[in-house]
């Protein structure tokens, strides 16, 4: 169920180092067409920053992972989807849309909870860039040169 009862969509939010996505399930009937940010949408469309999935991962192999998550709850025509992402690049922004997606699609029914969660989809993966340190010579871990003599 949705967290309100005038909301039409269920949400999830996925991260994924400085990626941040939000990802909505719209539910129309057949045939009904809705507007949503200026951007049509309906039964089956996936629209991602106001752009096509397929035009915003052009890799077929993003676009296979990205339809991974829907498919292993047979859910890729039930919804319209919107997601509207930032920071990061193109795989963090995947990644970060991936626990999005499956975060939303168990908040529509948590049966499809268990199939996810098996899969790896809604564990989050924490793994950030280590910082600068003082005295390594610009990177993380590397250390200056020692002198010869």
């Amino acid at each position: 169920m949705p967290k309100k009862k005038d909301q039409l969509y269920h949400e999830g939010v996925g991260r994924r180092r400085s990626a941040v996505a939000r990802v909505r399930l719209y539910i129309p009937q057949d045939g009904q067409e809705f507007s949503v940010s200026s951007f049509a949408l309906k039964k089956g469309r996936h629209v991602i920053n106001g752009i096509t999935l397929a035009d915003y991962f052009t890799s077929k192999h993003d676009q296979a992972r990205y339809n991974k998550v829907f498919d292993l709850v047979s859910a890729l025509d039930r919804f319209a989807v919107s997601i509207t992402t930032s920071g990061g690049g193109k795989e963090g922004q995947l990644e970060a849309v991936l626990l999005g997606a499956a975060r939303a699609l168990q908040s529509v029914d948590q049966l499809m909870r268990a199939p996810l969660k098996k899969e790896g989809l809604l564990t989050r993966d924490a793994r950030i860039r280590e910082r600068r340190k003082p005295g390594t010579g610009g990177k993380s871990r590397r250390q200056k040169q020692s002198p010869k003599r």
